[in-house]
Order: C-alpha cells, then structure tokens, then sequence
C-alpha cells in the first residue's frame, strides 16, 4: 500500500506551533517532576541555582518550574555524571546505594557508547521507559507478521549483580550496547529469561534468539546468512548498519561453499567463536537439499546484478542506519539489491537518546523530530552556552544546531556531539524536520579552518565517479607524512581506478574549496598541500570492523569506521592495507 509523501513546511503555523509547544512541555515537566528527587537531582552543583528558585514551589502542581528550568539550568557533559555512574562498577553493589541516582529506582541496563573516535566509551544508565513513542515500539514489531533477518546482538559486556540488604541478588543488570539493550526493553526481554529464549525463533524471525549472542562480527554476520538463505520466503533484513549488510555479502561471496554445504546437510559449519549457543543454532537448522539446489543455480552475490531478488523473491524491505557516511556503500547495496527492494532508515539517535524518525519511506536522509524525552537546540554559529538554547519551534530552515538533551534517564540539558541541518517543519504536528549533518568532535582542524564530516563526504562524492573510482566506503587523517600537512583519504573501491584516476588529488581539493575558500589561500601560501588518496585493499574495513570489535571487545551492532582516525593505532592499522597511492 503506498503512502503520501510528507513534504516539510518552510514555517509553523501558530496552530502547529502551539500544538508542538504544548507537547513539548507537557514532557519537560514530567521529566523534572520524575527526576528533580533524585540523587543527582538533589546534589548536582549543576542545578543548585534551579532547586534555589523552585525551593517554595510544588513542583507536581506548578508548571512555572518549565520557565526556571530554561532559565537556570546550564549544559551539561558527562563529567557531571560520571562519578554517579561508576558507583555501578565499584563493589559490593547494594542496592540502597544504587537506587535512584540519576531517575527513579535502577536502571534496567547501561549503555556502553561506540567509542568510535578511539576514546574510551561513555556508559549512560538506561531506566525502564515511563514513556516512549509509538514509532519506534512499531518498527521493531514489523518482524511480527513477516519472515525477518533481525541482526542485532544481545550480548552483554558484564552483568552486574545487585544486592539487597541481607546479600540476596535483588536485579541483574546488563552492560551492553544501546541497541541491544534498548530493543530489550521495548520487547520487554529480560536477562532473567534468556536461558528459556535461546533455542527459540521469536515471532517473525527465522533464526533462534541464540544467534543474538555471538559476539565475533565474522561468524555473526556468517549465521545469520546461513538462516537467512536457508530461508527462501525472507521479506526483511533489520540490522543496525547498512555497512553491516555488505559486510554480510562480502563473506557469503568467500564462503559460499560453505554455507551451501551446511544447507544441503543441515550441519551448522565449524565457524569459530560459536561453541557457546552452537547446540541451540543445529536444533533449529534442517537439512533442504533443494534448497541449495536453487542457491547453487543463482550462484554466490557478485555473480549477477540484483541478486538479492533472486535469492528471496518477496525481499522487500532493508532497515538499518543508512545516512552520513553509511550512505557511501549504498551503490554496492543497491548493485546486490537490485532497484526494487526498499532501504529504510528507521531514524535518528545516539547512545544518550533518540531523537528522530524518518519522515518518508523512501528518504533516508530526513527525519523528523519524534522523541519521548525533550531535545532543544543550541545553532553552531552561536557561543555554546544555555543562554543561546532554542526551543524546536524557534528553529530556522537551512540553519546548523547541535541536541540538546534531556532525558527519562536523568541527563539534564546535556549536550550530543552532533550537527544536524533543519529543513523545515512536519506539516502533521509541527515538529522540526531535519538532515544529520556529521559528529562535531570528528573533524581534521587545521590553524586556519576546520574541515567537518559533511565537507569530507562531500569531497569523497566529487571523486566517486566512473572516470576517477568508484568509492564503496572511506576513512580519513591528517596527512603529516607530507609537507605541509594535508587531509589524507583512505578508499576502498568497486572495481578498479579510472582513466583519469590522476586527476583524484585535484578534484578532491577544489571539492574542499566549496566548502571554504580559505583552502585555496592555504594551498597558495604553502599551509596545505593536495589531498593525498590511498586505495585499501578489497575487504579492509569489513576487517577493520572485525578488528576494532575484537580489540575493544565492543559489541556486533556498534563497531563503526570513523570518518576522520584520530587514534595512533588505528591509522597505523589502516596505512598497513594501502595498495595504491595516487
């Protein structure tokens, strides 16, 4: 069934506006009304002036306390709430001393951010949801009524146990990726009952819960094809990244003998790292001799241009974070896929919160604002500070801001180290529609400018063509190999370079100049030299994702290549894989 197209509106009505404000307050007041008691409510030096100015206020009663909160609480950053958070990872851990330190009660896992620039990730206390949108409970229960590869890891860092007075463990709680955790609560999944789910096929799926609990990217990946080609009546792929998807293709090309051989036999393959849930995986695999007859006819992915249709013919939908820079591995996507199969982004988040939807089916770069705790604004081209917070309806189209968030999970005016770019308002509530521009902290910075993600996707794009190279994904540095120093491209390509791949160092920098003259200026008196461009190896950062995983011991569903390497070790890990420099 088809669906209209939303089409942003370039202001708000006062109807619309009033109808946004009405909401978002609504939510603001009952975030400081659940909040406001607890431990870090009550002793954070961050609100000592807001509890000063609501001292004689009923805070349940009086909606006044909206109007002192945007005037006296400041920004905050994960400083102010580390010290909270690492009462979980210090022993024993009671309970009494547990509860309600950030929101109410305890919380139901913690998070563990990507650390994808190299830093040592944040973990950020997730409650149970007093609230949440209907969006993304319903996106998750599309799996429900169709056969679904669902690709995402519920495995746990730790499980941090917790007492109760008289030593008895009152609740388990996980250390785990946001993902995997948060599709647990919505699901209402609980560590307690993961032993009764694990040779199970949950409603939906086509392979067992067990599967969920490799933590190896390879072998992750390697299962879940296997289930998903034994499967011919497969409808939906759901995975965190679209990277992971070609990922996925890149080892069913290498092991198709493999996995057709499991098929025909009904033997789950002696892949490593699966001993652990590989009783529960051979329960639910059969022998289906004719279906690797019809596998084998097709041939492996790279053989024939929308292979995917072939393999599953009623495949009709790909979900998973596919803007930014995941975008760039969408023509290898889309060369497996063929035109017909849709890929979806299901929204807009980070580890601290979700922020967005996707505003229409077929775009999977717009979102609109649909959160179920509170995000304000703060514009790039203004002083960060809680003076210049803005409000979703005081946004402006075409203008840059940065999140602002506060949370169910007890974050109070902190700030997302991202940029996204307002497009408009959503005709249907108001709220703002917006474009994810790049991660403010990821960017190479020279004395003069600052050159962001989006400028560098931008570069990458002016040299993706078939006369240059064709680029399936990138990374880039700070080139001080040469002087002077430069921005340094590493690609991995379709194919092999173009007749005029010489050309790659010169486009690539007047693709900078667009972003901003002074470049030009830079190059002209020696500051800067041409961009450098390195090819990789097929296949490195399918390997770069295994590696980083395996390193970091960071979960499947959170390993991603970041756009600019600011890690020693991880660009001498990538200068490792070059083949080509041109």
């Amino acid at each position: 069934m088809s669906t209209s197209t939303v089409s942003p509106l370039s202001s708000l009505s006062p109807e619309l506006k009033a109808a946004l404000q009405e909401r978002v307050e609504h939510r603001l007041w009952d975030i400081i009304k659940a909040n406001i008691a607890t431990r870090y409510g009550t002793s954070a030096a961050s609100l000592s002036l807001f509890h000063q100015v609501i001292a004689d206020k009923d805070v349940k009663e009086d909606p006044t306390v909206i109007i002192d909160f945007r005037r006296d609480v400041p920004l905050t950053d994960y400083d102010s709430y580390s010290p909270f958070i690492a009462k979980f990872f210090g022993h024993p851990l009671k309970q009494s001393e547990l509860e309600n330190l950030l929101a109410p009660g305890l919380p139901s896992f913690i998070a563990v951010s990507s650390s994808t620039s190299g830093n040592k990730p944040n973990h950020i206390l997730k409650y149970p949801r007093r609230w949440t949108t209907v969006t993304y409970s319903r996106h998750l229960h599309l799996s429900d009524s169709a056969k679904t590869a669902f690709m995402y890891c519920f495995a746990y860092r730790e499980l941090l146990e917790i007492l109760g007075e008289d030593g008895e463990v009152m609740m388990k709680i996980p250390v785990c990726i946001g993902s995997g955790g948060g599709i647990r609560n919505t699901m209402n999944w609980s560590v307690e009952t993961d032993d009764i789910r694990m040779g199970t096929i949950m409603p939906g799926h086509i392979s067992p819960w067990a599967t969920g609990f490799i933590t190896h990217h390879r072998s992750f990946l390697l299962i879940h094809a296997l289930f998903a080609l034994s499967e011919p009546t497969l409808e939906i792929v759901m995975t965190p990244f679209l990277t992971f998807f070609v990922d996925l293709i890149l080892y069913v090309q290498e092991e198709w003998d493999v996995l057709l051989t499991s098929i025909r036999d009904g033997v789950i393959p002696d892949i490593d790292h699966i001993e652990h849930v590989r009783t529960y995986l051979q329960v639910k695999f059969q022998a289906n001799p004719q279906r690797a007859e019809e596998l084998q006819i097709v041939g492996p992915p790279l053989t024939c241009p929308g292979w995917a249709h072939h393999i599953w013919p009623s495949f009709k939908t790909l979900a998973c974070i596919c803007s930014g820079t995941f975008a760039t591995v969408m023509p290898k996507a889309r060369s497996v896929l063929g035109p017909n199969i849709l890929i979806q982004n299901p929204g807009y988040g980070c580890t601290e919160c979700a922020v967005g939807k996707r505003l229409n089916a077929n775009d999977t770069e717009t979102f609109f604002l649909d959160t179920a705790d509170v995000v304000e604004f703060l514009d790039t081209s203004e002083a960060l500070i809680h003076d210049n917070i803005l409000q979703a309806w005081d946004l402006q189209p075409g203008r840059y801001y940065q999140p602002v968030a506060t949370t169910q999970d007890g974050l109070w005016r902190y700030l997302i180290d991202d940029i996204i770019q307002v497009t408009g308002f959503d005709p249907r509530n108001g709220s703002p529609t917006f474009k994810f521009y790049g991660r403010k902290n990821l960017a190479i910075r020279f004395p003069y400018a600052a050159i962001t993600e989006a400028h560098l996707i931008s570069v990458v794009q002016a040299i993706d063509t078939e006369n240059i190279l064709k680029v399936q994904e990138f990374t880039t540095v700070l080139d001080q190999c040469e002087i002077p120093q430069t921005v340094g491209f590493f690609l991995e390509i379709i194919g092999d370079i173009g007749p005029s791949a010489k050309l790659a160092r010169q486009k690539a920098f007047e693709a900078l100049v667009t972003t901003n003259e002074d470049h030009r200026y830079a190059l002209d008196t020696g500051r800067i030299g041409l961009p450098t461009v390195r090819i990789v190896r097929p296949g490195t950062f399918a390997e770069y994702r295994l590696w980083r995983g395996e390193s970091m011991k960071t979960g499947v569903g959170q390993v991603k290549v970041p756009v600019v390497m600011l890690n020693e070790g991880q660009q001498q890990w990538i200068v490792e894989r070059v083949v080509t420099e041109l």
